[in-house]
């Protein structure tokens, strides 16, 4: 059963490079210039002759920089800027993401490589679930205005601009308009406070002790909603006109 699809870069003279290359659990890819080897020959002078290998670990796997001097960088193209740095000579650098690029310096260009990892594994059965369930760590409820708040301040960067600033308070509230009508900068921002709360960013009103000032508050709500996949791409759904209206 494969579980590492490889997508070679468009790299002139790479006559595989149009191919998908699969992985079994266990299974080694070896890149770089050197066509003895290399299973994947990217023809480019910026690139090591062993430049590095990628190995299938089942619904993971594990990148080896075999280079002397480039650090590579694996990117996480739906993580809103999400990445991790390879160092030079680094071995068996395990890799979080379903949705891979590397990213090769090579001489003044950037190649990359998509590495996908669709394979998931997940625990079947009640596995000894007896007594109290764990209470969640975030409970939000998708039906509420303050999700629909939270899902207009996250979209720039679900939408792929992974370094998008947050919007601000009067972009949040055109952006609503077309599924809540009367909303205002009072109100948005109301549900911003509250988030800021009920996410625990900050205490709440409750506490004796209110602490100091959240600066920062949507970076800081973006960062944590779309850290813990509070809000998905899917949920940008809430933000659309209910069928039958038309936007105002």
């Amino acid at each position: 059963m494969y579980s590492i699809i490889v997508v070679p870069p468009p790299t002139p003279g790479d006559e595989r490079r149009d191919g998908r290359l699969r992985l079994a659990p266990g299974e080694r890819l070896a890149f770089g210039r050197s066509a003895p080897d290399n299973d994947l020959v990217i023809t480019h002078d910026g690139v090591s002759r062993r430049a590095g290998e990628i190995t299938a670990q089942g619904a993971f796997w594990i990148l080896s920089n075999l280079s002397a001097r480039h650090t590579y960088v694996v990117e996480n193209p739906e993580g809103a800027g999400e990445h991790i740095k390879v160092a030079p000579g680094r071995l068996d650098a395990p890799v979080p993401f379903e949705f891979s690029r590397i990213v090769l310096p090579a001489a003044g260009d950037l190649l990359t490589i998509d590495v996908w990892a669709p394979r998931h594994d997940y625990l079947h059965g009640a596995g000894g679930a007896d007594g109290e369930p764990t209470a969640p760590a975030f409970s939000v409820d998708r039906s509420k205005r303050y999700f629909a708040v939270l899902a207009a301040l996250c979209e720039p960067r679900l939408r792929g601009d992974p370094h998008a600033p947050p919007p601000t308070v009067d972009q949040v509230v055109e952006r609503l308009r077309p599924a809540w009508p009367a909303a205002s900068r009072t109100s948005v921002q109301w549900n911003i406070d509250y988030l800021a709360v009920k996410l625990r960013l900050k205490p709440g009103p409750e506490n004796a002790e209110s602490g100091p000032r959240l600066h920062g508050k949507k970076e800081s709500l973006v960062s944590l909603a779309l850290r813990f996949d509070l809000v998905r791409e899917d949920d940008l759904a809430v933000l659309a006109a209910p069928q039958g209206r038309a936007p105002r």
